[in-house]
């Protein structure tokens, strides 16, 4: 994959969605709200001791409500509550459509006529495109992408090998 990419993956930064150890290995997740296959690898990764960055790459020509997804995640960040509609979203990605995702917004209780201004304005339009471009220049081509020292994983990953390429001393399952 290396060959595809015009610039390296950008440093995490203070504005990029992190959980997980603040000392633990970090690992850059480019993923879909819509893929099932991210949806199947974020369940995986919970289980593993990793500072995890989450940034969009949502899929237009295969997940048509993928952007939309990312915007309200990234709405719901705008209320601090970007992890649990992160999860939320990847929990049943059978209901993406607005009503769906206005009662996950009043769920974790966020103002949801806030979210819904949020989800639809520049800003949030402007902050998933621009970790879409970033995926773009780094080089993914597909959900899930991930990076940590150096290295790239995609498509279907084998959790022990990650595991072991970035540290981890745990045995993690496939």
């Amino acid at each position: 994959m290396s060959e595809l990419r015009s610039a390296p993956v950008p440093p995490v930064g203070g504005d990029d969605h992190a959980r997980g150890p603040a000392g633990g290995p970090v690992l850059i997740e480019y993923a879909d709200f819509e893929c099932p296959y991210c949806a199947a690898l974020t369940a995986r990764l919970d289980q593993l001791e990793l500072r995890r960055v989450f940034r969009h790459f949502p899929v237009a020509s295969s997940h048509p409500r993928a952007w939309a997804a990312a915007c309200a995640a990234e709405a719901a960040a705008l209320q601090g509550r970007f992890w649990e509609m992160h999860d939320l979203l990847f929990a049943d990605q059978g209901r993406l459509e607005d009503p769906h995702l206005w009662d996950r917004a009043h769920s974790l209780g966020l103002d949801v006529n806030s979210f819904e201004a949020d989800r639809r304005s520049d800003a949030v339009q402007a902050r998933v495109k621009r970790d879409f471009q970033s995926g773009v220049r780094a080089g993914v081509v597909t959900t899930p992408t991930l990076f940590s020292g150096g290295r790239s994983w995609a498509g279907s990953i084998d959790l022990a090998e990650l595991g072991r390429s970035v540290g981890l001393d745990q045995s993690v399952g496939a």
